[in-house]
């Protein structure tokens, strides 16, 4: 149950800065909050991640039913031996439905935070996909601390 709080809480949060986004600020709007680093930058997406597969909705809403389906599944199975791989879960499904709300509204995902390093613009992104990243981040670790335990312990 926790981890549907959380994936609820990222959704709530998701969709409430680009709520933020949208009611205040013109596309292609940019306010610097660290002046050569970060900046809100009013920004849509018709693609997936760096904009691959722009205008392929459909493509997108079967594969989120299929992700968020699954994700349930995993988290009804196995969240329940290892909150880590919960929160990882938790953190996924809430940033697959946040940008999935945005496909069914707009038809497109709004993004907004803009992060520079040096001379490099990094793809501005929001917070789904923060909560993407940082859920696939948690269960990769996971996964690797699991399998290097298992070799850990077959070799003893």
């Amino acid at each position: 149950m926790v981890y549907y709080l959380l994936a609820l809480l990222i959704i709530l949060l998701d969709q409430v800065t680009k709520w933020l986004v949208l009611a205040n600020m013109e596309i292609r709007e940019s306010i610097p909050i660290i002046e050569n680093f970060l900046y809100i930058t009013s920004h849509r997406n018709s693609g997936a991640a760096w904009g691959i597969l722009a205008d392929q909705m459909i493509l997108f809403y079967v594969i989120t039913v299929i992700v968020i389906v699954v994700l349930v599944y995993y988290i009804k199975q196995y969240a329940k031996t290892n909150k880590w791989l919960g929160f990882g879960l938790g953190l996924i499904l809430g940033g697959a439905i946040g940008n999935f709300i945005d496909r069914l509204i707009y038809q497109e995902v709004v993004d907004f935070i803009d992060v520079y390093f040096g001379s490099y613009s990094y793809p501005i992104f929001n917070v789904a996909d923060s909560a993407l990243v940082m859920g696939v981040i948690i269960i990769g670790i996971f996964i690797l601390k699991d399998e290097f335990g298992k070799g850990a312990k077959g070799n003893g």
